[in-house]
């Protein structure tokens, strides 16, 4: 072992240990008052524990800095690994549950939340797998095992982490999730309804999304938790079948077919991406090194799909396309413009069929209602059109601070976009720098062009008001980078992966960094909601201000008196007026709420999009309703009015949200009841209307 690869585990080492220290005395503190807030028992543990840290420092410090230690116990690890036999695997398989079971099923995920006991952790179980795994009689850890073993428990853990959701519990599990229910339910569900079949009930959500999140509502009798089951799986079936499309040709080496695979997973996860625009680079995978007719064919419907799903996707498939093709062609000598017979054939093809379509449709347009005498206003229906596009952007502000560190987005978008590519830049360039991957400059041009377009998109939609919670607006840079990723691979990169163990420090680091980064949020995120039972001493535990805010599913009885006192207040208000569902539409569409008309009007999450657009023609509808009392009673999340400022968490978006909606609500209605467990709030009009005209915007 070199020297700075032992300084480099020394100090891993040390960092993680410290930490789990620190992490441990914030679960220890708060316990009693024995001595400072430490109880008796909890300090006694608390000791124990830095005690065996520091044990577990020096034994490792040893280890690695005196090399007849490091022999022996290597020779002592590879001895009982060689003689377990079969049971090699039952060990195992062991070692790989039990974190997951510990974080995700049990009270103690709740419990041990530090970042840094959650990854020593982590590092014990990648070094006892990575030493099963190891089937070289004579060494201790293969780099390639370590590598996939990596890469194995980091996927896992970013599926369970996608799973944490699925449960029966039947209201919203956050601001929106319930009404998304809702949303994915019209299209194949909405018989589930008492609404007149003709009429048009809209929607936040355009028909892509909508067509992936709702097929199981073709099925009778679909149950909340089959739902939600299912957008479990979509926010990962989709990543994984890009990556079994994009590495098929490595189907016969399966463990490396496996790496890839789950590698995919994690890069792209980190947005997270939307799976209706993963299915399209599904779709754009296929077409690369295809038949031209059936590239083309792939490639039209990848672009609807993308169409139909969000506008800004639309030109995104075929501008994958182009770089894949564009890079996987040899450089030319003299650095000359290279277009195979292949791109221009596709790029030909591509300008005409771009024309007919324009023709067509404008012709079509010309011959409808209104349409004749304005051949050209049908480029104003489209979404893609340089005016919509305009207005679109124009109609929210632009919070460019978000693009920082800030309260909304930790790290920021920027900060935040550099530790989630950083790792596979460095890994690029490096094998341009040493010519393990050959491009010339067009190609490099190119390749920088297309992913800087879809960058200056991505941030500018990140800022918008609404935006820039997370990197989902990433979504076309990030599979951008991997496709540039997977022509690289196939170009020179899968040769010098499986030879990485000779490569510099540094490079091994980043290669690790690469498949541990996007593991990191899901190892946090992976925890129990089903320990109701347990709140008081887990609120010690996790100095958490009250047993709410340990965000824990309330008890099956209070879940039940709360459906019943919905229902009751519903049956009552629905013989004197409409009863409105602003928030938890879910509580329709799986029957927990029944006997009671739809109200499709006025969902909350069309209200706070009007809310960021100021949409006051909206608005003026909405407030005559509530002046009017079209509703009896109407059902929203509980209702806060204080003003933030951009130090607070979507501090805009609340200011928007208490200015349209929450003050003149609580003008016009009043508080009937508020289910503080749940998290519903029932207004009905106020017994003494009072003028709002003051209120309202």
């Amino acid at each position: 072992m070199k020297r700075s690869e032992k300084k480099l585990l020394t100090l891993c080492a040390f960092v993680l240990l410290a930490g789990s220290c620190v992490d441990f005395f914030d679960i220890a503190w708060g316990t009693g008052v024995w001595l400072g807030e430490f109880a008796l028992t909890w300090a006694i543990l608390f000791a124990f524990f830095c005690f065996c840290c520091l044990l577990a420092f020096t034994a490792v410090s040893r280890v690695i800095w005196n090399d007849k230690s490091f022999s022996a116990l290597a020779g002592r690890l590879i001895a009982f690994r060689n003689n377990l036999g079969r049971g090699c695997w039952l060990l195992a398989a062991f070692v790989f549950v039990f974190p997951i079971w510990l974080l995700q099923f049990t009270a103690l995920g709740i419990v041990f939340k530090g970042l840094f006991l959650r990854l020593t952790l982590w590092t014990l179980q990648l070094f006892f797998l990575s030493l099963l795994f190891t089937v070289k009689k004579d060494a201790l850890i293969d780099w390639k095992v370590f590598l996939f073993c990596l890469a194995l428990t980091a996927g896992t853990f970013s599926i369970f982490a996608s799973l944490k959701l699925v449960t029966g519990y039947p209201f919203s599990l956050g601001w929106s999730e319930g009404n998304r229910l809702w949303d994915y339910s019209i299209l194949f569900g909405r018989a589930r309804y008492d609404y007149p079949e003709g009429q048009k009930i809209d929607v936040l959500l355009e028909t892509g999304r909508q067509m992936v999140g709702g097929l199981p509502f073709l099925i009778p009798g679909l149950t909340i938790k089959m739902e939600r089951m299912w957008i479990g799986l979509v926010s990962i079936l989709p990543y994984i079948l890009l990556g079994l499309v994009v590495f098929r040709p490595l189907s016969g080496e399966k463990y490396i077919w496996l790496g890839a695979t789950l590698w995919t997973y994690l890069f792209l996860k980190q947005g997270p991406i939307n799976p209706s625009l993963v299915l399209c680079a599904v779709l754009v995978a296929l077409a690369w090194r295809n038949k031209l007719w059936l590239s083309g064919l792939l490639l039209l419907f990848a672009s609807y799909a993308a169409y139909i799903s969000r506008y800004t996707w639309t030109f995104a498939p075929a501008m994958w396309f182009v770089l894949l093709e564009f890079l996987d062609v040899a450089p030319a000598q003299g650095n000359k413009l290279n277009l195979t017979p292949r791109i221009r054939s596709f790029l030909k093809f591509s300008f005409l069929g771009l024309i007919c379509a324009v023709i067509v449709s404008g012709v079509l347009f010309y011959f409808q209602p209104g349409g004749a005498g304005d051949a050209m206003a049908f480029f104003r229906t489209l979404e893609i059109s340089p005016e919509n596009v305009q207005e679109k952007i124009s109609q929210q502000a632009l919070l460019w601070y978000r693009l920082l560190p800030n309260e909304t987005y930790g790290s920021g978008i920027l900060i935040g976009l550099i530790l989630a590519v950083l790792p596979l830049v460095l890994i690029l360039s490096y094998l341009l720098r040493q010519g393990k991957w050959n491009i010339n400059i067009w190609q490099k041009w190119a390749m920088a062009l297309v992913l800087l377009a879809f960058l200056a998109v991505g941030l500018v939609v990140s800022t918008k008001i609404g935006g820039g919670g997370d990197l989902h607006n990433m979504d076309m840079l990030l599979i951008g980078l991997f496709f540039v990723t997977l022509v690289a691979f196939y170009n020179g990169g899968k040769d010098w992966l499986q030879n990485s163990q000779f490569e510099p420090l540094w490079i091994k680091a980043a290669l690790i960094l690469l498949i541990a980064v996007p593991a990191i949020g899901p190892l946090q995120e992976m925890r129990s909601y089903n320990n109701g039972n347990a709140t008081p001493w887990l609120v010690a535990l996790t100095d958490a201000p009250s047993e709410r805010a340990l965000d824990i599913y309330p008890s099956e009885q209070i879940t039940q008196e709360s459906l019943n006192t919905i229902q009751h207040e519903v049956d009552l208000a629905k013989a004197q007026g409409e009863v409105l569902f602003m928030d938890q539409r879910q509580l329709l569409t799986f029957g927990f709420i029944h006997d009671v008309p739809l109200v499709p009007d006025y969902d909350k999450k069309i209200l706070m999009e009007r809310a960021l657009t100021k949409n006051r023609g909206y608005f003026q509808e909405f407030y005559e309703d509530l002046e009017e009392g079209r509703f009896s009673l109407i059902v929203v999340q509980p209702l806060n009015t204080p003003r933030k400022g951009s130090d607070f968490q979507f501090g805009e978006e609340n200011n928007a949200w208490v200015k349209w909606v929450a003050n003149p609500l609580l003008c016009f209605y009043e508080i009937e009841q508020t289910l503080i467990d749940v998290n519903v709030q029932l207004l009905v009009p106020r017994s003494l209307p009072v003028d709002c005209a003051e209120i309202l915007p």
